[in-house]
């Protein structure tokens, strides 16, 4: 060591004062952004460069400039690759099986840890309708929800960013789903990523792999959709939007010791 210390021009004082430095604050920022930036790289399966990326850690909150993250990905050779034309393979099934079941077994202790999201059809006018809901697996809360023409990536977005906007999503978040394409979608896995959001979806052919949001569409149609017709696309909204506030604030739920999902998270806190 002393050797090398002769070599370089500095002092062995100097050299273990250097090793027993901490990382500066602008290192660790730096360490916290590249980790967030490299999730939503992989959410991309590598398509997506420094525009994109900058472009979807911005819409989930994060200010960075587009010259650091630049830099960022140079150091970590996060190099997008190019997208190429082709035609639709039997590979596909494949790749929206890339993602796990990352809730089988798994056990909440408090809110915040697990949401469930899924689509499911209601008739208005004599058309299917679609609603997008977003809600907390251990309080059973609908956090966000959506009613839609289309049943695509807007529509299951929209439902997620109002319930990012409900709740800040807590580290560690998992956000389970189906397989379905407005979910498997670039677009909605990379915002997942921007957020910290771990994405997990049920297995293939497996119906009971998200039984609480179907739960939670059971009950809506019960109580107040089977039996009634609707003529506009309003009433309908208007009536889920009230059923969304009943079963949040007062609906007994026998899972939750028969407290409403707000006041089972009020004596959870």
């Amino acid at each position: 060591m002393k050797t090398l210390c002769r070599r370089y021009g500095v002092t062995r004082a100097g050299y273990y004062s250097f090793r027993r430095r901490k990382p500066s604050v602008h290192v660790r920022q730096d360490e916290r952004l590249l980790k967030r930036v490299r999730a939503v790289f992989d959410a991309s399966q590598g398509t997506y460069g420094s525009p994109r990326v900058h472009a979807a850690l911005h819409s989930a909150g994060w200010r960075v400039g587009r010259k650091r993250l630049a830099r960022l990905m140079h150091s970590a050779a996060l190099k997008a690759r190019s997208a190429r034309i082709y035609r639709k393979t039997p590979g596909t099934r494949r790749f929206f099986a890339t993602i796990p079941n990352r809730v089988l077994g798994l056990n909440t202790t408090a809110p915040g840890q697990i949401w469930v999201g899924d689509v499911t059809y209601l008739k208005s006018a004599g058309r299917w309708r679609y609603l997008a809901v977003v809600l907390d697996r251990h309080s059973r809360r609908v956090l966000g929800w959506k009613l839609g023409l289309k049943r695509d990536l807007t529509l299951t977005s929209e439902a997620l960013n109002r319930a990012c906007r409900r709740r800040q999503c807590a580290p560690g978040l998992i956000f389970h789903s189906d397989r379905g394409v407005e979910y498997s979608a670039y677009a909605f896995r990379t915002r997942l990523a921007a957020l910290g959001i771990t994405q997990s979806m049920k297995r293939p052919r497996e119906i009971g792999d998200n039984a609480f949001v179907e739960s939670f569409f059971h009950s809506l149609k019960a109580d107040v959709i089977h039996g009634r017709t609707f003529d506009d696309d309003r009433t309908l909204n208007d009536v889920v939007k009230r059923y969304v506030r009943r079963y949040n604030g007062a609906r007994l739920h026998s899972s939750l010791g028969y407290r409403s999902p707000i006041d089972y998270e009020r004596h959870a806190a």
